[in-house]
C-alpha cells in the first residue's frame, strides 16, 4: 500500500505540457484537453455541466465548464497549458477566464478560427 502512495504522488509531481482546444459556438461551448502528441486526455462543455437549452450558450456556463476542465487536466498533471480558440460564440473570453481561475497556468493563446480565403459560388441573381 506504501508504494502505492509513492507511485500517486510521483505522477502528480510530473508537470507536462497540454492543450486545450476551445470550439465555442452560438449554441455550446466544448472544451477538450490533449497531450503534446494530440491524443484526447479529458473534455467538458457546457452542456456536461448541466446547463441546458439556452443557457449553454452564456458566458458563465463556458466558464463553469473550463473550470470543471482546469481540475480535470491538475489532477492528470497538466499544469501548463497553451489554449487555442475556434469559433465566434459568447464562450471564448469566458473559458479562458475559468482556465485561469482554475488554476492552470496558460503559455500561448492562438486563434484557429477557420476563415474561408474566397469560399464558395454565390448562388445565381434571381431575376423578377
Amino acid at each position: 500500500m506504501l508504494k502505492k502512495q509513492q507511485k500517486q504522488r510521483r505522477k502528480q509531481s510530473i508537470n507536462l505540457l497540454g492543450i486545450i482546444y476551445v470550439q465555442s459556438t452560438k449554441n455550446n461551448t466544448i472544451l477538450t484537453l490533449t497531450d503534446s502528441v494530440g491524443a484526447a486526455k479529458a473534455w467538458s462543455s457546457a452542456g456536461s455541466v448541466g446547463f441546458k437549452g439556452a443557457r449553454r450558450a452564456t458566458g458563465f456556463a463556458a466558464q463553469t465548464a473550463a473550470e470543471t476542465l482546469a481540475k480535470k487536466s491538475s489532477r492528470l498533471g497538466f499544469f501548463h497549458i497553451d489554449v487555442k480558440l475556434k469559433g465566434l460564440g459568447n464562450g471564448r473570453r469566458s473559458s479562458l477566464r475559468g482556465l485561469k481561475l482554475g488554476g492552470l497556468k496558460i503559455r500561448k493563446i492562438q486563434d484557429i478560427t477557420p476563415l474561408p480565403h474566397n469560399g464558395c459560388r454565390q448562388p445565381k441573381q434571381r431575376r423578377i
